[in-house]
C-alpha cells in the first residue's frame, strides 16, 4: 500500500522521504487547508527528493467553485509545476451545489497530461459520494483523496470500503484525514489503495520574541467563505489619504 505525505516545507518532504513514504503532496497555505505552493518551493523540493512529487493546484482557500479567471490561474500553475518536474497534480472543481464539476475538472486533467491527477477532498463536500465517484472517474483522475465524508478517515471507514467496492479498480481510493499509526491497520482493512497523512508534530521556531497581541494570520475564513479585497473599503482609504 502506498503512503503519501502532505507537506508544506522542504524539511517535511525530506523527512517523508527518509521515513519511507512513496509520495509527497506539496502544498502552501496550511491555514487554508492547502493551496498551490510557490515555484521556489516546488523547485527546491524537486531538486532534493527522489520520491514522487504531486503538487496542489488550488488558487485560493474557501470553496472549490472557480470562475474563468481562477481557471486561468490554475492552468498557469499547472504549466509551472510541469516545468519544475512534478510527477503529478492534485486538484478538483465543484459546482455550486457541491457536485463535481465534471467539465472543468476534466479540462484541467487533460491540460495536465501526461501528469496524473488526484481529485482532492472537495470530494468530501459532495452530497452523494457514490454519484461523485462516478463523476470523478469521468474526469480522468487517477485517484480520490477522501476521509469517507467524515471529519477523519477512521470515522469514515465504512464508506471508504463501499467506495473501494464501487470503484472496482477503475480509480484508486486514498484515505486521508486523521491517519496515524493508530488507525493505519483499520484503514488498510477497509481496502483503500493508499494512505495520506501529514504526520504533524510541532517544534519551537527559531524566533524567540513574539508580541502576545499580534498575529500574522489575521482572520482565516472557513470553506463557506472566500477572502477578497473589497474595492469599496480600499477606495475609502484611498479617498481619505489622497
Amino acid at each position: 500500500m502506498k503512503v503519501e505525505v502532505c507537506a508544506y516545507s522542504l524539511e517535511s518532504c525530506l523527512n517523508a522521504q527518509q521515513a519511507g513514504a512513496d509520495r509527497v503532496e506539496l502544498c502552501g497555505g496550511l491555514g487554508e487547508g492547502g493551496t498551490t505552493p510557490s515555484a521556489g518551493l516546488i523547485a527546491a523540493v524537486r531538486e532534493n527528493i527522489q520520491i514522487d512529487l504531486y503538487v496542489m493546484i488550488r488558487p485560493r482557500g474557501g470553496d472549490f467553485v472557480y470562475d474563468e479567471s481562477e481557471m486561468d490561474v490554475m492552468r498557469r500553475d499547472i504549466d509551472i509545476a510541469k516545468s519544475l518536474g512534478a510527477d503529478g497534480l492534485v486538484l478538483g472543481v465543484s459546482l455550486p451545489d457541491g457536485k463535481v464539476d465534471v467539465a472543468r475538472t476534466r479540462e484541467l486533467v487533460q491540460y495536465a497530461q501526461p501528469l496524473g491527477v488526484t481529485f482532492h477532498r472537495a470530494f468530501d463536500l459532495t452530497p452523494d459520494p457514490f454519484s461523485a465517484l462516478e463523476s470523478v472517474i469521468e474526469t480522468g483522475c487517477e485517484r480520490i483523496l477522501t476521509s469517507g465524508q467524515k471529519p477523519t478517515a477512521p470515522q469514515g471507514a465504512a464508506l471508504l470500503t463501499e467506495l473501494v467496492k464501487q470503484a472496482n479498480g477503475r480509480i484508486e481510493i486514498m484515505a486521508g484525514g486523521g491517519v496515524s499509526s493508530a488507525s493505519a491497520a483499520q484503514l488498510a482493512a477497509a481496502g483503500v489503495n493508499a494512505l495520506h497523512l501529514t504526520g504533524k508534530a510541532f517544534r519551537p521556531g527559531r524566533q524567540t520574541y513574539f508580541p502576545a497581541e499580534i498575529s500574522m494570520a489575521g482572520e482565516i475564513p472557513d470553506e463557506r467563505s472566500v477572502l477578497f479585497s473589497d474595492p469599496e473599503r480600499v477606495a475609502a482609504v484611498v479617498r481619505l489619504v489622497s
